[in-house]
């Protein structure tokens, strides 16, 4: 029988660190050993967690990145690759969320999700390839959203960007699986965290918070246990995708 792998000395880059999945995720895979380099525009809490990580016996570093500049990504895939050595486990969690209608929207919000949701994903996966594909290991795991399956008339352009992730991210499982490399798409349905405290359509907020509030939502450690079960994995299994809604959800 194959067992579960051992992640500890790993390596893991998790973006959008500072709040939600992306922290719990973080002290998940921390919690398994593995070394955490924790990515995201709010530095303080960063900083803050990859403390708490270290007050635990854990390795992690802080590191300010705007997960819409290709520059601060590569710069900081750059830095984990310079003190560390390898990267093992790239999870792309980091995301915006804008709702509202077609008719009168931001412009500038819809460039932002496609810079942070979409290009942003693309470009870790692209500096991190390079170092994967040389040592025949890897695993890249994608935090999509249900809204990457369904749309609705108040999230065309958010679920436009995560139906995006989910064709690269089978395109690129189709690339990359002949160098050992695997690729997992999460798909939470409703999560009680921080993002639809961003949604700037008030109507729109509001419609989302009651919708979420009338359930009993999943928490981010829901979502961290899931993508801990898949990097755990013996290496000839790759879990491909997971959507995880809660129980009381419908859509």
């Amino acid at each position: 029988m194959t067992s579960s792998q051992t992640l500890k000395d790993k390596v893991a880059i998790v973006t959008g660190a500072s709040s939600g999945i992306g922290e719990a995720t973080a002290l998940k895979l921390a919690g398994a050993g593995m070394k955490t380099a924790l990515l995201a525009r709010r530095e303080e809490r960063i900083a803050k967690l990859a403390n708490s990580i270290k007050e635990q016996g854990g390795e992690a570093v802080a590191i300010k990145t705007d997960m819409g500049s290709e520059e601060e990504i590569t710069a900081a895939v750059e830095k984990v690759l310079s003190s560390w050595g390898q990267v093992d486990v790239l999870v792309n969690n980091a995301g915006v969320m804008y709702l509202g209608p077609i008719d009168g929207a931001s412009t500038a919000e819809w460039k932002k999700m496609v810079e942070v949701n979409l290009l942003g994903l693309m470009y870790a996966t692209h500096k991190v390839l390079p170092s994967m594909i040389e040592k025949r290991s890897g695993h890249i795991i994608n935090v999509s959203s249900v809204s990457g399956r369904v749309t609705s008339n108040r999230s065309a352009v958010y679920s436009a960007t995560k139906f995006g992730v989910g064709a690269f991210s089978e395109g690129l499982r189709q690339e990359v699986f002949k160098n050992n490399i695997r690729v997992t798409i999460v798909e939470p349905g409703a999560v009680l965290t921080e993002l639809s405290d961003h949604v700037t359509h008030s109507e729109s907020r509001e419609k989302l918070k009651s919708w979420v509030a009338g359930m009993e939502a999943l928490s981010s450690d829901d979502i961290a246990n899931s993508i801990l079960y898949a990097v755990s994995q013996p290496t000839n299994v790759s879990v491909n995708e997971i959507l995880i809604r809660p129980t009381e959800q419908s859509i």
